[in-house]
This record gives structure tokens, C-alpha cells and sequence, in this order.
């Protein structure tokens, strides 16, 4: 069993930038990708980012991509994101997730293959 625990998250405004966190409790954190999810308000859950196990790899979302910075700790048991240059549409609780795998990553996480979701964290960006 894995927890995840996010934190970071925040009212700012455009421009602005943020760093969430996910703590994730339990000894195998290294043997997960880890990803980031957000969902805004009436939409579906949607993919942000993925990292893999050793760190060596990572995957964006193209609407992120170039601002948004995923890196991983496996010391620590955290993932972080760094996000930069907000956007109003970056609006959305953002969720911390766990895929049990300890391959490269080379594309999106699916929702479906998640073992482990955090409680989520909003984000809101003003304008």
C-alpha cells in the first residue's frame, strides 16, 4: 500500500509560479513512475506529467510543456512539479498518482494503469 500526499498547491496569479509536492509513504517508491494529473471543473482528469522510477525519463503534456518541470527524490519518497509562467488555464486540482513499473517513460500515463492516487491539491491562477 502506498499514500500519496500532495501539497504546494495555491492561489497566484498569472505569470506567477508554483512547486507541488506528493510525499509518498512506504519503502518501494522507487519501483513506481510517478505522475502528475489535474482535473478543472466540469472536465475530465487529464494527464500533466510522468517521470520515471530512476528519474532518467519524463513525458509532458503539450499544453505544459516548457513551463512545467517534474523531478523526483527517491531519498526523500516525494515527486515534485515545478510549475512557471501560469497560466488562468492551468486552473485545476492537481493530483499526485503511482504506476507500480520500472521502465522508461516514453509517453502519457494513463489513468487506467494508476495504482495509487493521491487526495489532491488545488491550483487556482487569477488573472
Amino acid at each position: 500500500q502506498v499514500q500519496l500526499v500532495e501539497s504546494g498547491g495555491g492561489v497566484v496569479q498569472a505569470g506567477a509560479s508554483l512547486r507541488l509536492s506528493c510525499a509518498a509513504s512506504g519503502h518501494t517508491f522507487s519501483m513506481y513512475v510517478m505522475g502528475w494529473f489535474r482535473q478543472a471543473p466540469g472536465k475530465e482528469r487529464e494527464f500533466v506529467s510522468a517521470i520515471s522510477w530512476s528519474g532518467g525519463s519524463t513525458h509532458y503534456a503539450d499544453s505544459v510543456k516548457g513551463r512545467f518541470t517534474i523531478s523526483r527524490d527517491n531519498v526523500k519518497n516525494t515527486v515534485y512539479l515545478q510549475m512557471i509562467s501560469l497560466k488562468t488555464e492551468d486552473t485545476a486540482v492537481y493530483y499526485c498518482a503511482a504506476e507500480r513499473r520500472m521502465t522508461r517513460v516514453t509517453g502519457p500515463m494513463s489513468p487506467s494503469v494508476v495504482d495509487y492516487w493521491g487526495q489532491g491539491t488545488q491550483v487556482t491562477v487569477s488573472s
